[in-house]
């Protein structure tokens, strides 16, 4: 386990963010920051992305709170016990800290068919088995691990990022996608139990939008083109969209938001066409 801190902040309020070095959790962990949380950030990262990593964290340094990363391999069981441990380590050295956001934004699993021209052309069981672990089971566990510590509190956040892919399907995406939907299940029965704690959880649907593990499916260009046409906005989403309504949900009067997936897209999951009207002008600045 590689870990890397930058400064302190008087603030008792942290967020644990899986997946902090790119895409939506970097956006999410540099928004908190700004809105006056401390963050743990989960990533695994090779030596020549570190610098985007070390990025991140002077962000989060230049907003005034603390950045406690760890470079780690957020499935595997060892690393995780280490990393909660680390984690109440922290915490106590600042009696009353406590983890305010837990966020799941772990995208590491394989593309391709079911049922290619061969076996070998085809997913297997690993490889189906290794994406859900991933991207959908690892959430239990995590939440578990710091749930189980008395490290959250009533008003504790989860958050856990899907997609439109959760309840429809794209070619090479069947694993992702049953990952998805597996993910709002967890989601789901994780606000059930934990809701009587007075902590909510919820999934937050993106649209397309361009990161780094939306460049590794195959045709990413050609569903980002798609995904702003339809989109009604004109635009596409970005990763910064998903950290303000994540640090806008983390207001308290939010608080009786909880199981349900919230869009996060501009509108895109609900258009079914492809094309752009032209706007009307409204008036009142509005064109």
């Amino acid at each position: 386990m590689t870990k890397s801190v930058s400064t302190k902040s008087a603030s008792k309020e942290w967020a644990l963010i899986l997946g902090a070095s790119s895409g939506f959790g970097a956006a999410t962990s540099i928004e908190l920051a700004r809105n006056g949380m401390n963050i743990f950030g989960v990533h695994f990262d090779r030596a020549a992305t570190m610098p985007q990593v070390n990025g991140i964290m002077q962000k989060i340094k230049d907003s005034g709170a603390s950045a406690v990363f760890f470079n780690i391999n957020a499935a595997d069981e060892q690393s995780r016990e280490e990393t909660v441990e680390e984690v109440q380590r922290t915490l106590e050295q600042s009696p009353g800290s406590y983890i305010r956001v837990i966020m799941h934004s772990l995208a590491f699993g394989s593309l391709g068919p079911y049922f290619g021209k061969s076996p070998a052309e085809s997913l297997n069981q690993r490889q189906v088995e290794m994406t859900l672990d991933v991207m959908a089971s690892s959430l239990v566990y995590w939440v578990q691990g710091i749930y189980f510590k008395n490290l959250m509190r009533r008003g504790s956040r989860i958050f856990a990022m899907t997609s439109s892919g959760g309840h429809s399907v794209l070619p090479n995406y069947g694993a992702v996608s049953a990952a998805k939907a597996a993910l709002e299940s967890h989601i789901r029965q994780i606000a059930m139990e934990l809701g009587p704690y007075g902590i909510t959880a919820n999934s937050i649907m993106a649209g397309v939008t361009d990161t780094p593990a939306m460049r590794k499916i195959p045709n990413s260009q050609q569903m980002l083109e798609i995904a702003l046409k339809k989109n009604p906005t004109g635009r596409p989403t970005s990763p910064e969209d998903v950290a303000k309504a994540i640090a806008l949900l983390c207001d308290d009067r939010a608080s009786f938001i909880s199981g349900v997936r919230i869009g996060v897209d501009g509108g895109e999951d609900i258009v079914n066409y492809i094309g752009q009207s032209s706007p009307h002008d409204l008036g009142d600045g509005h064109s």
